[in-house]
Parts: C-alpha cells; sequence; structure tokens
C-alpha cells in the first residue's frame, strides 16, 4: 500500500513539471496566449485529481493498515484465549477443591489421616516364632500425599518398610456391638508400587479387658478380618471372622469362600480402590470393591469350615471286614486265551520296504571335532587327561539326507497283540465302597445366629509386605450404607475422579500445545503457516505422481489390447503386396521404410482406426516417440 502511494505521488510531481515547462513553452509562443485560459483551466483540473488521488490512497493506507493490525490483535487474542482455555481445562481436570470428609450420620470410627495423626499406636512387641532379627514389629509408617493422581490436601496412612513386620492401631470412637444392627467396614488402599507379597486387610480387634494396642501382634484377638492380600499369582479378599463355640468355649476361623472374580488388576493398576464388608443381622453378608459386589453370601452356608457342626459323625471304632468285595469288576474266571494269540510278538519291527535315501554319507561321521578349537593354556595332561577337541555337527551333513551308519526305520508290528488277558465282567460279589457307621456328633451344637460375633473395641493394621508405599486412606465403620456412601464420595469419589481426569489428558495431550509461558509472534505463525501449505503441496504433488502412474500403467495396458486386436485383423486380412508369398522380416521393413513411405500410407488408411487410437494413446500418455511405438508400427506395416 505505501508503495501505491509513492506511485501517485511521483505522478503528482510529473505533473508539476510537466506544467512548469509547458508555461516556458507559452512564453517562448506568444500567439497561443489565446489558449492559457484553457490551459489554466486544465491545470485546475490535473491539480484537484492528484489532490484527490494522494487522498484516496492515504485513507485507504491507513483502512487497511488499522485492518491488518486488527487482524494481528484478533489473532494474539485467539490465541492468548486458546492458551488460557488449555489452562482452565488442565485446572478442571487437575485441580479440585478438596475437603476433609465428614460423617453425616452415627459412627464407630473414622479416619482420614489429614490432620494430626491423633489415636493411632505403634506395636512395641515381638512376633512370636520368628527370628529375633525380624520379629520385631519396626516397620515405619508416614502419613502423606498419594504419588500418582493427588488430590491437594488429602493425605493417607502409608507402609513405607519392605521387609518388615508392621503394626498400628486405634480404639473406636464407641464399640460394635454385634445386635441388630448392621456393621459396614469400608476403607481405600492403594497399591502404589504394585504388590510382590503383602497384604492390606484390616482387623477389628475383639473386646477384652486386658486389650493393649501397645503390644498388638499377631496373635491378638480379632472378631473380624477383612481385605486384600496377594503373594505370587493368588490373589486373594479376605473375610474372617471367628466364632465362638458355645459348648467349648473355644474360637474357630471361619473363611469365606473365594470370590468367583479376577482381582488381578486391583492390585497392578496402581489406583486407588474402596473395599467395604457389609454384614447384616440376618447372616448375610456382601464384600465390595469400588461399590461393586464381589461376593456374597450366608455366614450359615457359604463359610469354611462351617459354623455349625454336622449332628452326625463317623464312628472313629468301626472297621472294614476283612471279606468286603469292592470291585464292581472282576476278570472272567471262563475266559481262555485263543491258540493263536502269540504274547512274544514286538510292538515294533524294521521296516523291510524302506530304502536308504540316495547321497547318504556312510562315511561321515556326525559329529567331528571343532577344527578351530585350542587347547587351554592351563590344560593339565597329567591332571585332566588328554585333551579332545569338543565335537560339532559335520558340516557336510548338512546338505546331505543323513550321514553315517544307515538304519532302516520301525513301524508298527501288525501281529503284535501283547500280553493276553481276560475281559472284565460285572462282579456278583460286589458290595459296594464300605463307610464306616455314623454315630452322633458328640460336639455337635447350632448357632442360628453366627452374627452375634464378639464386640468390637479396636482396629488394627498387622501386616507383613515385600513392596513399600501401601497407602490407606478414609476408615469409617458404621451402620448404615448411605453413610458409608457419602463418606466414600467425598474421599474415594474425589480420587476417582481426578484420576479419570488425567487419564483423560494424557489421551488428549498426543496433539501439540503451545508454550503457554512462551507467546506465539506473528513470525512464527507466518512461519507455521508456510510450513502447513508446504507439506500440503507436498502432499498433492505425491497424489499426483501416485495418479499418473496408475494412468501410466491403464495406458499400457490399452497399448496391449490395441496390439493384440491390431495382429488379430493381420491375421484375417489377405497379405499385401509388399510382403509377397512369405512376407518380409520386421526389420527389414525398417531398415526400407522411406522407400516405402507410400505404400505404407496405403496400409496405415486401412487400419486408421486402430492407429488413431493408439496414437491418442501415444499423446496422452507422452510415450509416443518411444521403443513401443515403433514397434507397433513395424507390426501395423506388416499387418
Amino acid at each position: 500500500m505505501a508503495d501505491t502511494a509513492m506511485t501517485h505521488a511521483l505522478g503528482c510531481l510529473g505533473v508539476y513539471f510537466a506544467k512548469a515547462v509547458f508555461s516556458e513553452v507559452l512564453q517562448m509562443h506568444p500567439s497561443k496566449r489565446f489558449n492559457i485560459l484553457q490551459i489554466t483551466r486544465m491545470h485546475f483540473q490535473w491539480d484537484w485529481l492528484c489532490l484527490g488521488a494522494l487522498i484516496i490512497t492515504s485513507v485507504t493506507a491507513e483502512i487497511e493498515n488499522e485492518e491488518t493490525l486488527d487482524a494481528d490483535v484478533e489473532v494474539e487474542d485467539f490465541d492468548k484465549q486458546s492458551q488460557e482455555a488449555d489452562v482452565d481445562r488442565d485446572k478442571s481436570s487437575l485441580e479440585v477443591v478438596y475437603q476433609t470428609p465428614k460423617p453425616t450420620g452415627e459412627v464407630y470410627f473414622t479416619e482420614t489421616f489429614d490432620g494430626v495423626l491423633a489415636g493411632w499406636v505403634l506395636s512395641k512387641t515381638k512376633k512370636e516364632d520368628t527370628d529375633d532379627n525380624i520379629a520385631k514389629y519396626d516397620g515405619r509408617w508416614e502419613v502423606e500425599e498419594l504419588k500418582e493422581n493427588t488430590v491437594p490436601g488429602d493425605r493417607g496412612l502409608v507402609l513405607k518398610s519392605v521387609a518388615k513386620h508392621h503394626a498400628i492401631s486405634a480404639m473406636l470412637t464407641k464399640a460394635f456391638i454385634f445386635d441388630n444392627k448392621p456393621l459396614i467396614v469400608q476403607y481405600e488402599v492403594n497399591f502404589q508400587e504394585g504388590i510382590d507379597c503383602g497384604g492390606a486387610y484390616i482387623k477389628l480387634l475383639s473386646s477384652s479387658d486386658d486389650l493393649n494396642l501397645e503390644y498388638f501382634f499377631d496373635k491378638t484377638p480379632y472378631t473380624i478380618m477383612f481385605g486384600p492380600d496377594k503373594c505370587g499369582e493368588d490373589y486373594k479378599l479376605h473375610f474372617i471372622f471367628r466364632h465362638k463355640n458355645p459348648k467349648t468355649g473355644e474360637y474357630d476361623e471361619k473363611h469365606a469362600k473365594r470370590p468367583d472374580v479376577d482381582l488381578k488388576k486391583f492390585y497392578l493398576d496402581k489406583k486407588t480402590h474402596l473395599y467395604t464388608l457389609v454384614l447384616k443381622p440376618d447372616d448375610t453378608f456382601e464384600m465390595l470393591i469400588d461399590q461393586s459386589v464381589i461376593s456374597k453370601g450366608s455366614l450359615l452356608e457359604d463359610m469354611v469350615p462351617p459354623v455349625n457342626p454336622p449332628k452326625e459323625i463317623e464312628d472313629p471304632s468301626d472297621k472294614k471286614p476283612d471279606d468286603w468285595d469292592e470291585r464292581p469288576k472282576i476278570p472272567d474266571p471262563n475266559a481262555v486265551k485263543p491258540d493263536d494269540w502269540d504274547e512274544d510278538e514286538p510292538s515294533k519291527i524294521e521296516d523291510s520296504d524302506a530304502v536308504k535315501p540316495e547321497g547318504w554319507l556312510d562315511d561321515e561321521p556326525q559329529y567331528v571335532p571343532d577344527p578351530n578349537a585350542k587347547k587351554p593354556k592351563d590344560w593339565d595332561e597329567e591332571m585332566d587327561g588328554e585333551w579332545e577337541a569338543p565335537q560339532i555337527p559335520n558340516p557336510k551333513c548338512e546338505t546331505a539326507p543323513g550321514c553315517g551308519h544307515w538304519v532302516r526305520p520301525m513301524k508298527n508290528n501288525p501281529n503284535y497283540k501283547g500280553k493276553w488277558k481276560a475281559p472284565m465282567i460285572d462282579n456278583p460279589n460286589y458290595q459296594g465302597i464300605w463307610s464306616p457307621r455314623k454315630i452322633p456328633n458328640p460336639d455337635y451344637f447350632e448357632d442360628l445366629h453366627p452374627f452375634e460375633m464378639t464386640t468390637v473395641s479396636a482396629v488394627g493394621l498387622e501386616l507383613w509386605s515385600m513392596t513399600s508405599d501401601i497407602y490407606f486412606d478414609n476408615f469409617i465403620i458404621c451402620s448404615e450404607k448411605e453413610v458409608a456412601d457419602r463418606w466414600a464420595a467425598d474421599g474415594w469419589g474425589l480420587k476417582k475422579l481426578v484420576a479419570s481426569a488425567n487419564e483423560k489428558t494424557d489421551e488428549d495431550i498426543d496433539f501439540k500445545k503451545p508454550d503457554i509461558s512462551k507467546p506465539i509472534t506473528k513470525g512464527e505463525l507466518k512461519q507455521e503457516r508456510e510450513e502447513l501449505e508446504d507439506d500440503e503441496i507436498e502432499l498433492e504433488e505425491k497424489e499426483n505422481e501416485d495418479t499418473a502412474e496408475d494412468e501410466r500403467r491403464e495406458m499400457e495396458e490399452t497399448k496391449r489390447e490395441l496390439i493384440k486386436d491390431t495382429k488379430k485383423m493381420g491375421r484375417e486380412a489377405p497379405p499385401s503386396e509388399d510382403e509377397g508369398e512369405g512376407g518380409e522380416d520386421i526389420d527389414e521393413e525398417e531398415e526400407n521404410e522411406g522407400a516405402d513411405g507410400s505404400q505404407e500410407e496405403g496400409d496405415m488408411s486401412n487400419k486408421s482406426g486402430s492407429e488413431d487410437e493408439m496414437k491418442e494413446a501415444d499423446e496422452s500418455t507422452g510415450f509416443g516417440d518411444g521403443p513401443l511405438k515403433s514397434v507397433r508400427k513395424r507390426r501395423v506395416r506388416k499387418d
């Protein structure tokens, strides 16, 4: 636009110079002064025209400059808004406002680990029946945030030591009595480093007058043990409760049957998972992971061993009679071996029809000493004996069907029958499988409500692990499912949202984001635009090359078909005078091409249709001057 204004300015200056020269000419020719008025009028017209052109050019240039600046500002504003939008999106997906969960109903215990670790007691005792160097409960615990998918402000209890015993416990706010209210135990676990061998289960410790948390160890009486456990490829979700025998007063562990679900992913995905146990007064239970039921059943029917013993047991004093026959089948005593049954026939015999393969190297061994092997320098023949090179496969046998002494292969013997045995028949004296008689169980009892367990007054973690950084958080013990669900939503639900947002962010980060800390200049935008245009041009050129290649192949195929048609027409038409009886050789015709020009034109006129089509094909593909065209001409001339 500046160049245009400069052009108009130079034009106007030229007009002014012309006016000056023209005035001098008028002075030199007085006879033409009568035209001064007209010329003056023309001068004014040129002046106004020049001035108007300058004004228009200047205004237009200013408008375009403003538009350019506005466009640049819009681009920069758009880029800034896009960057701000990306930042806001990242913040909305990763940064959340965390508030420590608060129970919304009656609870017996809660722990978020967000504040001071109050009420938790580290064990000071030792594990019995274990080596002294590992018997002590000296595993380290820390309160810290998650390593991945961190929620700022949300902290948990982390098991930090490897190959050590850990024990920590806390008293409940109030003891849970198993009467007419359900028991709900819920907490979060994250195997931040995966898990090789170790557990993350909790124990609900039984109430007793001598319960001392400083001496909490593996034999401290508990009522319920619940949670994940893994060693090797054995992935478990424990639910064990200690049942009191009403007759003897002794406690037995009752294990829930294994869930029919693959639990592997919960141990390896390094995500926070929610574990929930629900015990109901109707003697049923449910185990949930991430609020989905993994296993459920009855305390009376789905525990191993059963809560209630059988009413009858086998008489330990009963013994099987000596003449008791348990055989359902016996050999037929009346069967006789056939006379032609030869038990001496072998199962395999040589194949007499086999022939040694041609090229078999009888004199070559299958293995030969390695020619490149050398006796070690420290070889002592007196101590080690005579040194021999190691054997390697004979290289001459690689191309031959075989080496060494040829032996006929073995085949199944058609006459083989094996050792004769009498056929089996039903045993007429069969009495069935013997079993001891049943007697009343002297230890029988019937507990119709195993839900009524020993009162719980404390919760503890007593663990051994070969992997560190096991994360625990948001413990709650209550009786209302709604309270546990709301507690989970405020804690585990927030972790789940952050993890999902981070996964989505990782998927969306495939495209190239601009550096927010470094603004993009107009020059960089122009360079990126030119690079995109160059890429588009290269892509179009590649597509054009592919299209031209396809057209060339189609045209060559058309040429071949036209040549075949021409040859076919030549076989059907009578021979021409130029060819004579036997015809002329193609090479001779090519040499006499100039002499036979007129005759060639006559022959070509008879085949004008085919030749014109082939010529058009040559012109369209650009191969008209190539060897293929001369060959086609020679064949047409001969026809």
